[in-house]
């Protein structure tokens, strides 16, 4: 094990150079630069920049220098200075902008994926052992539900609730008055209230699609030979099942860890678009959108080392949790 993942760590290496280099070049293969697209929104607003002007930003910015100048000058300052650069759309070193809505972003995603794992595993491991049940067929009403609609029209529809029904505030994670305030207990207490809409819109859809995994896996388990062999041996039916067939029917959950860390750094964007959540979504959505390069190749960047990071993580898990995997 080990020697598995020392050498998955060493190969890791020369993947994110070649992830960052290729998210580099994507970024910039649209037509135009940064300087295009911010001449286009001045024309919507009615101002304009004349093609001298336009010269001086692309200058300032080094973006006339060949695209590997760029590059290199980009991911040496991130490996040994840990600069990530300069947003041109925010006018803002980029570690500052992603550090500042990180926080919330990980709170965030953290507590829907344990919402979501809190709810499809004990629903999935029921449904399997009372197959057929009434309430196998309300979860599987739900599950497909769940997976038929969309996190933002639940979000919607949610906020209408809200806003109608409960007289609260709705989009955001906080009341006009706590936007820019210290941190305080009253401050909390706003974020709680504010915070149940975004958990259940994203912990509806993952808890949806995961209960079915959870429910067929299972059932795939229960037939086979040693879990009648732990019925015969007297083991109670809460022992049989939670001791070993549910642990080789987590291995999907497990496996998932590697798309999970970098969801916790992204968020779900449309979600947090709609929500109007402060979070890292909204922030790489805009940044893609006006071709600010430093600032999307660097949550590229991110996503690419905690996808790397989490796939690792999701190997060593399943070699723990199941004994029949082993990596020689």
């Amino acid at each position: 094990m080990t020697a598995f993942i020392f050498r998955r760590a060493l190969l890791s290496i020369p993947t994110l150079i070649f992830i960052s280099f290729i998210s580099f070049v994507i970024i910039q293969l649209p037509p135009g630069d940064f300087v295009t697209a911010y001449a286009a929104q001045l024309r919507q607003s009615g101002e304009y920049l004349s093609a001298a002007q336009e010269a001086m930003l692309r200058e300032q910015f080094g973006l006339n220098d060949p695209m590997l100048v760029q590059y290199w000058r980009w991911i040496t300052n991130i490996v040994f200075r840990g600069d990530f650069g300069f947003s041109l759309e925010w006018n803002a070193p980029v570690s500052t902008l992603i550090w500042d809505r990180l926080g919330l972003t990980l709170a965030i995603s953290s507590l829907s994926l344990v919402f979501t794992w809190l709810i499809a595993i004990p629903v999935g491991v029921y449904s399997a052992t009372r197959q057929y049940s009434f309430f196998d067929h309300l979860f599987t009403i739900f599950g497909f539900l769940g997976k038929g609609t969309p996190d933002f029209l639940l979000a919607l529809v949610l906020m209408w609730i809200g806003f109608a029904y409960l007289h609260i505030d709705v989009g955001g994670l906080f009341s006009p008055q706590y936007q820019n305030a210290p941190w305080s207990l009253d401050k909390v207490i706003n974020l709680l209230t504010h915070l149940w809409i975004p958990l259940v819109v994203l912990a509806t859809g993952g808890a949806a699609g995961l209960i079915r995994v959870m429910r067929a896996n299972m059932l795939d388990e229960l037939g086979k030979p040693y879990v009648e062999t732990a019925y015969a041996q007297g083991l109670s039916e809460r022992q049989v099942v939670w001791n070993y067939p549910v642990r080789v029917a987590l291995n999907p959950f497990i496996s998932t860890v590697g798309w999970s860390l970098p969801a916790l750094f992204s968020g779900d964007v449309i979600t947090a678009v709609v929500l109007n959540l402060p979070t890292t979504g909204p922030l790489l959505l805009k940044a893609l959108q006006t071709q600010d390069m430093y600032l999307a190749g660097s949550f590229i960047l991110i996503l690419s080392v905690f996808t790397v990071i989490g796939t690792l993580v999701s190997d060593i898990l399943l070699a723990w949790f199941d004994p029949r995997i082993r990596y020689a």
